[in-house]
């Protein structure tokens, strides 16, 4: 799966099938992977109205197995892995001892001393140091599994159907967050349901070799539904209206669970110590004390576009910071994500803007996310 030149950018098994459908390709995390088809709007509508399928091979996968598996994650992670069930999945984060988040995680118990951490592309190398790193004195073994998996998504509203005319798989008993081995298209692949769309949809890991079947037979399956291949532009976008944090946007390692709002993640009664505990146990007694900055939805009055990194503005002063930022084809206005001091955070808060080089651009506040799918 990688490419063979030092620092050529690594290419997913469906590299030549993205090149032969026209993809406009980019540099992501040392990957090369498609970032559009065609138009990005058309491949957002898509998987709002219809699906539309990703290749997402440069997340990182790493296993953890042994009898000590579950105690090494518990110690390793801020969650408690040990109470998932198998064939569950669960949304964590792993941090450094001073709590500033290192990644945020889906771990998947695939049997009893079995898990599947996906880490994102960008950490999945410090994650996986950090894992080893951890794993001294746990009777449990951290495997690099990168070059193990391709991973493809099917994700909107059509995506049930299509995946049920390949598969005999148990979609319907499939709940949100689990995951479990099946067949697809006669390929062998562990299913899952999580996503990051805000739309229902299904991920399919399975081996490299049998991608390009596997998304050939998806594209076929999905063609009356309307399914299409989508690149990672809209999936910024689709996370962004489903209001999904991002690493090195909406979390860094400046920010503990607490400061981003997550600190749910964060499982104290769990048994036996945690790396970063006692940090998050201050950061815990702080955010309570003194609440930090909350990240909120901002959605733009006018046209112009906000961008990470612009201050959010409110009587003359700076009150916070955009992380993320995009035109939103489903609400059909420019929309950011932003941390804002408390103050100002609820929703209707009026008077705030976003300073975009000096003009300050009214912005109204409201919860996150911007969209939310009918059940």
């Amino acid at each position: 799966m990688s490419s063979t030149e030092p620092n050529a950018p690594r290419r997913t098994a469906l590299d030549a099938v993205h090149r032969s459908l026209g993809a406009t390709m980019t540099d992501f995390a040392g990957w090369d992977m498609p970032l559009r088809y065609g138009s990005e709007r058309d491949e957002h509508q898509a998987v709002r109205t219809r699906a539309g399928l990703f290749d997402l091979s440069h997340m990182g996968e790493i296993t953890v197995t042994g009898p000590g598996a579950a105690a090494l994650l518990n110690y390793a992670l801020v969650g408690d892995l040990a109470s998932v069930g198998v064939g569950r999945a669960r949304y964590t984060m792993i941090c450094r001892a001073d709590g500033g988040i290192l990644d945020d995680l889906i771990v998947y118990r695939l049997a009893e001393h079995e898990y599947m951490v996906v880490a994102n592309a960008s950490n999945a190398q410090v994650v996986l140091d950090a894992l080893t790193e951890r794993a001294a004195g746990f009777d449990a073994e951290v495997r690099d599994d990168r070059d193990a998996y391709a991973l493809l998504a099917v994700q909107g509203p059509e995506s049930p159907g299509i995946l049920k005319a390949v598969t005999d798989a148990d979609l319907d008993g499939l709940k949100y967050y689990a995951g479990l081995p099946g067949t697809v298209a006669g390929i062998p692949a562990l299913i899952a349901r999580t996503g990051y769309t805000g739309e229902d949809g299904f991920e399919l890991f399975v081996k490299p070799e049998h991608a390009v079947r596997l998304w050939e037979a998806l594209l076929e399956a999905g063609s009356a539904a309307g399914l299409v291949p989508c690149g990672l532009s809209c999936r910024d976008t689709l996370r962004l209206e489903a209001g999904m944090p991002l690493y090195g946007h909406e979390l860094t390692t400046g920010l503990t669970p607490f400061d981003a709002g997550l600190g749910r993640v964060v499982k104290f009664g769990k048994e036996g110590d945690f790396v970063g505990r006692e940090a998050l146990t201050k950061a815990a007694e702080r955010a309570e004390a003194e609440p930090p900055r909350v990240l909120v939805g901002l959605i733009a009055e006018g046209r112009r576009v906000p961008r990470a990194g612009y201050a959010v503005v409110a009587e003359g002063k700076v009150i916070g910071e955009v992380t993320s930022g995009a035109p939103s084809p489903t609400l059909g206005k420019p929309l950011a994500i932003a941390y804002v001091d408390a103050a100002h955070a609820a929703p209707g808060s009026t008077g705030v803007g976003v300073d975009i080089r000096g003009s300050h651009e009214p912005y109204e506040v409201v919860a996150l996310p911007f969209y939310k799918r009918a059940k």
